[in-house]
C-alpha cells in the first residue's frame, strides 16, 4: 500500500510517499480502505519530533479515516453492526496517512448520512476531544457559557457548533476580523479578535462581570492566568493542548474563593474501552445532529496524499478555517 511517511523529524517536506506491506487486522479490529485522511496538530507535532508515537501505534501519521470496511472481525463487526462494505470513519492512534488503515471495531462510527468521504474523515479528532472534554470532563450543562479558544481551527469549529446544538451560549477568540466571523456564522454568539482587543475584558463584558462556565484551551503558559479570570463561580478550565508552552503562574487565590476547576487530558494515548465509549455517546447524541445538518462539517481545504507537505505547511500557517483533509 501507499503511505505517507515521516522520512526523519523536521519541515513539512520531511514527509514522503512510501511502501508498506498491508496492515494485518487482529480480534476486535477491521481493516479500512482509506478515501480521505484528516490532518490534525498533533500530526504536525510527530513530524517535528514533539509528540512520541505511543507504544504499539504505528509511526505512521494519520489519527482519523473515513472509507470503507475491506476485511475485518466478524463478529466484532455483527455486534457493532458493521458489515464489510459499510462506509466508516474511525478514530486511529496512528497508520492513517496510508491507503489501507486498522481501527478498533469500537472507535469506527458509520458516515453519516449525505456526507462525503473528505467531510466525514474531518470528524473523528475533534469530536471525540470535544465530547470528551467539553461535556464530559468540564461537564458544560444546557443554559451555561462555553469560551472556546481558537475557534476557528478544526476543535474549534467543532465545539461551537456541539455546544450551540446541546443549548450553551458560546463565546469565541480567533485571530483575525474574517476568522471571528466565521465562527459567528457557525453559531458562536460573540466572537473575540484577540489581537485587537482583550479578551479577558470582553468576556467580562459580554457576560456582564460575570464570567463564564467553561472554557476549552489549546494555549495553555500565559493564557492560563488570563482565563481564570475569564471563570464564573464554579467554572471549569480544560487545557487540551499546550501551544503557548507548558508553565503557566495564576491566581491560586481566585481558584478557591471561585471553587475553580483545572484540567486537561490528551486523547491519542487512552484506553480502547475508553475511546469506545465516546464513539457509543457521539453516535446517540451528535451523529443525529450531522444527519439532521444541524451541525456540518467545516472543510477548509483537500489536497491529493502526495501533497501532504503541503497541507501540513498550509496547517502551520494558521490561515484556515476548519479541517485540512487528504484524499486517494
Amino acid at each position: 500500500m501507499r503511505v505517507i511517511e515521516i522520512t526523519s523529524f523536521g519541515a513539512p517536506e520531511v514527509l514522503q510517499m512510501g511502501t508498506r506491506p498491508d496492515p494485518v487486522w487482529a480480534a476486535g479490529e477491521v481493516l479500512i480502505r482509506v478515501r480521505a485522511s484528516g490532518i490534525n496538530r498533533p500530526d504536525v507535532l510527530q513530524r517535528t519530533g514533539n509528540y512520541p508515537v505511543p507504544p504499539g501505534a504505528s509511526d505512521i501519521p494519520g489519527l482519523e479515516v473515513a472509507g470503507e470496511i475491506v476485511n475485518g472481525d466478524a463478529a466484532a463487526m455483527s455486534a457493532a453492526d458493521l458489515k464489510i462494505g459499510d462506509r466508516v470513519c474511525a478514530l486511529v492512534a496512528g497508520g492513517g496517512y496510508a491507503e489501507l488503515c486498522v481501527a478498533p471495531v469500537g472507535q469506527c462510527l458509520p458516515v453519516p448520512e449525505g456526507l462525503s468521504d473528505t467531510e466525514a474523515a474531518s470528524l473523528p479528532e475533534t469530536f471525540f476531544t470535544v465530547w470528551s472534554n467539553v461535556f464530559e470532563r468540564a461537564r458544560l450543562q444546557k443554559g451555561e457559557t462555553l469560551l472556546v479558544q481558537g475557534g476557528s481551527s478544526g476543535i474549534g469549529v467543532t465545539a461551537i457548533q456541539i455546544a450551540k446544538a446541546m443549548g450553551a451560549t458560546v463565546l469565541a477568540t480567533a485571530g483575525t476580523d474574517e476568522k471571528c466571523a466565521a465562527c459567528v456564522a457557525l453559531g458562536a454568539d460573540h466572537a473575540i479578535n484577540y489581537k485587537t482587543n482583550d479578551f479577558v475584558e470582553q468576556v467580562k463584558t459580554l457576560t456582564k462581570g460575570q464570567g463564564v462556565d467553561v472554557i476549552l484551551d489549546m494555549v495553555g503558559g500565559s493564557y492560563v492566568a488570563r482565563e481564570v479570570e475569564c471563570l464564573a463561580e464554579d467554572g471549569r478550565l480544560v487545557i487540551i493542548a499546550v501551544q503557548g508552552g507548558v508553565k503557566a503562574e495564576f491566581n491560586a487565590g481566585m481558584v478557591l474563593r471561585r471553587r475553580l476547576t483545572i484540567t486537561g487530558s490528551t486523547l491519542r494515548p487512552r484506553s480502547l474501552e475508553f475511546k469506545t465509549a465516546i464513539a457509543a455517546a457521539l453516535k446517540e447524541k451528535v451523529w443525529p445532529l450531522i444527519s439532521s445538518e444541524a451541525i456540518k462539517p467545516v472543510i477548509h481545504s483537500t489536497f491529493a496524499a502526495a501533497d501532504a507537505s503541503r497541507a501540513h505547511t498550509l496547517m502551520e500557517s494558521n490561515r484556515h478555517i476548519g479541517k485540512i483533509v487528504l484524499t486517494w
